[in-house]
């Protein structure tokens, strides 16, 4: 069943009278608690349709539509984390997942429940213990799951990720990765996640949508990867699916959709 839809969308933007097609007729249906990858070069539009999906650019064609109802603002239903963690520093930890608790759920909690909501959530990603503390006292792998629990507590129909995990060490970045399968795993999510890692697309996702290169980008090819959950990383190094998916997106990344070289 669709739970959440992008049909035909395209965008353009003007700038000195020259036109410059970014997207042409995307078109993905997803369902809900999937979890969806868009990989491809630098360039092939990957965080503009993320940034559509989010309500935070219009499309110049084609729709979006979540529950049947369309999509062309943001809204709490879509939560998005982005690669900066964007938290606010004089804030601690929990005032900064407080602050989207108390804008969202307002007048659907009480503020006891919503300081419970915010020690759960908080517990979701294992940040209890630092919750007093101040962005400038915590990693940047913290700071990550910061943003994942501020997200979350919003209670969105749709998590949004564009490259979470991009600015992280490869140990911290294996490690959000398990929590964030942990996460998806318990509250089934409907997950769209940009991303350039390959293993990281094949070890997450339902599905892996690969663009071609811009301009004028589209899809090219959607993979579903047949892996059972739950998924643990060392289990699959040699498994024949995982590595054949790897190879599939491999494949189309730099055989089939190689990025053009750029001019001297």
């Amino acid at each position: 069943m669709t739970y959440l839809s992008i049909e035909n969308v395209g965008i353009s933007f003007t700038r000195n009278g020259r036109t410059n097609e970014v997207l042409r007729d995307v078109s993905v249906k997803i369902a809900k608690g999937e979890f969806v990858s868009l990989i491809g070069h630098s360039g092939c539009g990957k965080s503009t349709v993320l940034n559509i999906v989010a309500g935070l650019l219009k499309a110049s064609t084609g729709v979006v539509l979540l529950e049947d109802k369309e999509v062309n603002s943001p809204g709490p239903d879509r939560a998005v984390v982005f690669q900066n963690h964007s938290l606010l520093p004089w804030l601690t930890v929990r005032e900064n997942v407080s602050l989207a608790v108390d804008k969202v759920l307002k007048h659907k909690k009480s503020k006891a429940e919503r300081a419970e909501w915010i020690d759960h959530n908080l517990a979701l990603v294992n940040m209890t213990h630092a919750a007093e503390r101040r962005p400038a006292e915590i990693s940047g792998g913290m700071k990550q799951r910061v943003g994942i629990a501020r997200a979350l507590a919003m209670e969105p129909k749709v998590l949004l990720l564009d490259e979470p995990f991009g600015a992280l060490d490869a140990l911290t970045r294996a490690h959000l990765q398990d929590s964030l399968m942990e996460i998806h795993a318990r509250l089934r999510n409907s997950v769209i996640m940009i991303t350039h890692d390959v293993d990281e697309a094949v070890l997450l996702s339902d599905r892996i949508v690969m663009m071609t290169n811009g301009p004028s980008a589209t899809i090219g090819e959607i993979l579903k990867v047949d892996l059972p959950r739950p998924r643990r990383r060392l289990e699959l190094v040699e498994d024949p699916t995982y590595t054949h998916a790897r190879a599939e997106v491999l494949e189309f990344l730099y055989a089939r959709h190689a990025k053009p070289a750029v001019a001297a």
